[in-house]
């Protein structure tokens, strides 16, 4: 069993929390919260940057065989996200949740093994990791200025987190490039590592003469020298996409920040007490955009293929796969909380299919796991990997092994106590958020069709 000191409260960690958590403020009447979102918590905008990422965003031209982009698991109409417990990549048809596994020769080989997150507000200053593991960091001690995958292959002059996280789903066999010998960008992955894959998709974009032109607008030091133009550019401007399209701080609760104590309900504001006391969610999911960026184990099901570990390589053991520390078993990053009751389904592989069911996970996790009701992962059906989705779940060993690594203690709240958390959790929903359709392109420069 792992050591449960960070989550399992003793009276006086209990008290050193609630000290650290928003207390009661006699001259306000009010919760002293975390500073307001502001603009100085995002970089400085750059409208062409942003036109060009939006359409490199929405361009099946990244992917290998030309067939899905990086919005189709990320879509503006999907919440930014793709509505499925676990996303079908490259050999999918359709888009959110009517998306398919494909057909014949052409269809997905396997399920990308964890849920696609929303990327609501990850272009903030606050966000200095990516993925569910943590995989991709700042690291101001490495010569690229972070830790990747790619390792001492990454490029340099990325600009951001989720710029840097945008470099790598075009990398990845299930998600974008594609298999085996079936394309020049999965040969060039096969021969060559990443920074192939990067060259092939680098040249793909720069031959499209609509693109080259916004490239050189964008990127005025190239001086029109083609020959000098790489992926971080392409991903410099996704990232800048990104950060503007999906940025979400105008939610009844950062109104609530800014002085508007009326912009919540007096029952989300109850919520917000028993968030930041009884319930204990404060603990990790705290600060400007709830999450304090560490990583536990709460026992979310493990269901869908995995990632290479446990029972037939089937499980997921989190953390430990980036770390290589057995303590970092099952352990996955804390999520933000903005936008969370339109981000679903929920957890690392999206097993909880409603806000509630994810939320009473919580509160009473080994129960919650041992009673999982597999009827709710949202998985589009495919005969071979249909029976294998929910193998380790099933299996009692596997399943225990998950229970005894749960970092959080049973908390239990009345039902009046619960519903007020899910009013809180509900008010931070920014409402321009519900509505994204501005931020879709009617075309790309490929020619291609639209992100489906």
């Amino acid at each position: 069993m792992h050591d449960k000191n960070k989550l399992l409260l003793t009276s006086s960690l209990l008290i050193a929390s609630l000290i650290s958590a928003p207390a009661f403020s006699a001259q306000k009447g009010k919760w002293n919260l975390p500073e307001p979102v502001t603009d100085a918590d995002y970089p400085a905008r750059n409208i062409a940057k942003e036109e060009l990422g939006k359409l490199l965003f929405y361009d099946k031209i990244l992917s290998g065989n030309k067939n899905i982009a990086c919005a189709s698991c990320h879509h503006a109409l999907a919440a930014s996200g793709d509505g499925l417990s676990l996303p079908v990549g490259e050999g999918g048809q359709g888009l959110g949740i009517t998306r398919n596994t494909g057909t014949g020769a052409d269809a997905i080989h396997e399920r990308v093994p964890r849920n696609a997150p929303h990327v609501f507000n990850l272009g903030s200053y606050e966000f200095t990791t990516m993925f569910h593991d943590g995989r991709l960091a700042i690291d101001a001690t490495h010569p690229t200025g972070f830790i990747t995958p790619a390792g001492d292959d990454f490029l340099l002059g990325i600009d951001s987190p989720v710029a840097a996280q945008a470099m790598f789903p075009v990398t990845s066999g299930a998600e974008m490039a594609g298999q085996g010998n079936e394309n020049d960008v999965s040969i060039a992955n096969t021969e060559e590592g990443v920074r192939g894959v990067w060259r092939v998709l680098t040249k793909r974009v720069t031959d499209i003469p609509e693109y080259l032109a916004m490239i050189f607008d964008v990127y005025p030091n190239l001086s029109g020298d083609k020959s000098q133009v790489d992926f971080t550019h392409i991903a410099n401007a996704i990232g800048a996409y990104e950060t503007v399209a999906f940025r979400a701080d105008n939610s009844p609760f950062d109104r609530y920040l800014r002085g508007d104590w009326n912009a919540m309900s007096s029952n989300a504001e109850e919520g917000m007490k028993i968030f930041n006391t009884k319930a204990k969610c404060i603990m990790c999911h705290s600060g400007k955009f709830q999450t304090d960026e560490q990583y536990y184990s709460v026992g979310i099901p493990q269901i869908g293929s995995g990632k290479g570990d446990g029972l037939n390589g089937q499980d997921d053991f989190g953390r430990e796969q980036f770390t290589g520390d057995s303590a970092d078993r099952y352990r996955f990053r804390t999520p933000t909380l903005r936008n969370v009751a339109i981000t679903g389904p929920w957890g690392h592989d999206g097993a909880y299919n409603t806000l509630e069911g994810i939320v009473r996970h919580h509160l009473d996790p080994v129960n919650s796991l041992n009673n999982y009701d597999t009827n709710q992962a949202v998985l589009p059906s495919k005969s071979d990997l249909d029976p294998t989705d929910f193998v380790v779940h099933n299996n009692e060993a596997s399943r225990s092994a998950l229970a005894s690594s749960i970092e959080l203690d049973q908390i239990n709240l009345s039902e009046e106590e619960f519903a007020n958390l899910m009013e809180f959790l509900h008010a931070l929903t920014d409402t321009s958020s519900l509505d994204l359709r501005s931020t879709v392109p009617s075309k790309v420069p490929s020619g291609l069709t639209l992100a489906d």
